[in-house]
């Protein structure tokens, strides 16, 4: 059994090992090169009976581990969005471990949820939300959470319009049965929207409806005020809108001025999802991607995406947290305590009852960075993408195919779908670096992420000349040909 003396030694050669990782990361791979069931082969067929050396054990980290890791923290990985990490936040979790707190509710652990609540209004204010969002907006009835995910913020926002749906129409008709009136319930949201949200359907059994979005992949209030129209005639009862501010596919802003009014007007919860382009509103010239957020019910993004937190941490804010908390409140009689009704226990905010002291490296991230090194983080990323954008627009055999507004980039091959999928393939296959595809207007594209804190312009131009490199190949010169008939 390990001791203080064993985690002091053992934690220093482990500080050591992660600080030369990510000094480092550049010379591995992006991607991992491994097949399939490559680990089993390479460890015993049942845990040790007796204790294995630490020495034993660090040794597999290179041996078993890293050979099987994606590394996410490359300046050569450019695919999906960037995951946040950095110094101050692994020091938060390793406190968080340490305490090893369960905070289902303010006396398992009062920092635990005070500490929760003050770092969310300091978000919120470095966001500029509306003072209906914060907690310490007396005689306000809103207030953040940090989620696990932005796609369970977006599965509690649902769930919680569900229940407030069905709770309004009861109180209209108290005759209608409740599960009737579920199966009526119809949510909305772009077609480009993330496929969580679909997945939220269908966890809460409510009917999404995929909208189709402008030539900017945005969805529009028009689009949407003639959808609840549609079924409004047809008997359905409209509950939720989803609106992204940076959708995944090419980083579009669904109009929240028009959708906002509608959603208001039609008494239908709105949840905008801003996972990844949520921590660019800290930046002033960014702020007016979020213009009409005031008439949201619901508002998320990931500072675990491009705030330098780790993984997880997705913050929730809820204009009524009494729409949130109703939809779920269960009181057992042993998580009862004497202050209960006079704080805040967020067990009722999320799904699971167990949660950890998230917001530890939140406010480490907040308090060691400042919000002017995180600005100068985010504008930094933002003018590598205009970097790249700048190099793919010099060459005539690609295009841009969507507005470069923040850290993506969109482009292709002017040609067909196989050439780019080829395209993409090959590159892939070189390890140099690491990108992955999309569609927008059903036509295949190749998106070029800037996620790594460590990434320079040498490194968007080292990204481009891999990619130009696999273009001029013999191989994929005879593909273009054979696309066109030749």
């Amino acid at each position: 059994m390990t001791n203080s003396a064993d985690f002091r030694q053992w934690g220093k050669e482990m500080v050591d090992y992660i600080a030369d990782y990510l000094d480092n990361i550049a010379d591995r791979p992006p991607l991992s090169q491994v097949e399939p069931g490559y680990l089993r082969k390479l460890i015993p067929e049942e845990a040790p009976h007796y204790p294995d050396k630490w020495q034993d054990v660090f040794a597999d980290i290179e041996r078993i581990i890293m050979p099987g890791v994606t590394h996410w923290h490359s300046p050569h990985f450019h695919s999906y969005f960037p995951t946040g990490n950095s110094y101050a936040a692994i020091l938060g979790d390793m406190l968080s471990d340490a305490i090893g707190c369960i905070g289902f509710s303010w006396i398992s652990s009062p920092a635990c949820t005070e500490l929760e609540m003050v770092t969310l209004d300091w978000l919120g204010k470095m966001l500029r939300l509306p003072d209906s969002f914060l907690s310490c907006t007396e005689g306000g009835q809103g207030g953040g959470v940090i989620q696990g995910t932005a796609s369970e913020s977006t599965v509690m926002a649902l769930l919680s319009a569900k229940m407030r749906s069905i709770r309004q129409y009861k109180a209209l008709q108290p005759e209608r049965d409740q599960y009737e009136i579920m199966s009526k319930l119809v949510a909305y949201t772009s077609e480009y929207a993330h496929s969580s949200v679909e997945r939220a359907s269908l966890i809460s059994s409510v009917k999404m409806r995929m909208l189709p979005c402008d030539d900017k992949y945005a969805l529009r209030g028009e689009t949407l005020a003639k959808a609840i129209q549609e079924d409004k005639a047809e008997g359905l009862i409209p509950a939720f809108v989803c609106a992204t501010i940076g959708t995944t596919p090419s980083c579009a802003f669904d109009n929240l001025e028009e959708i906002g009014p509608i959603c208001e007007a039609e008494k239908v919860w709105l949840h905008v999802d801003a996972a990844y382009a949520g921590t660019a509103l800290i930046c002033p010239e960014f702020r007016s991607l979020a213009n009409g957020i005031e008439l949201a019910d619901s508002f998320n993004f990931n500072p675990h995406k491009w705030m330098r937190v780790n993984f997880d941490c997705s913050a929730m804010w809820v204009r009524n947290q009494t729409d949130l908390v109703g939809a779920f409140q269960v009181d057992p009689t042993y998580l009862k305590h004497e202050h209960e009704g006079k704080v805040v226990d967020y067990r009722h905010w999320h799904i699971p009852l167990g949660r950890r002291f998230r917001s530890l490296k939140l406010w480490f991230v907040l308090r060691l960075f400042g919000v002017s090194q995180l600005q100068e983080h985010i504008r930094k990323q933002v003018n590598l993408a205009h970097e790249f954008e700048a190099l793919v627009r010099k060459d005539a055999r690609f295009e841009i195919v969507a507005d470069v507004v923040l850290g993506l980039v969109c482009f292709r091959l002017k040609g067909t779908d196989v050439e780019n999928e080829e395209l993409l393939r090959r590159v892939t296959k070189t390890g140099k670096v690491f990108l992955v595809g999309s569609h927008l207007n059903k036509q295949f594209v190749i998106r070029f992420a800037v996620c790594a804190p460590q990434t320079t312009s040498e490194d968007i131009h080292y990204a481009w000349n891999a990619i130009t490199e696999e273009t001029n190949s013999p191989l994929l010169n005879g593909i273009t040909n054979v696309s066109n008939g030749k």
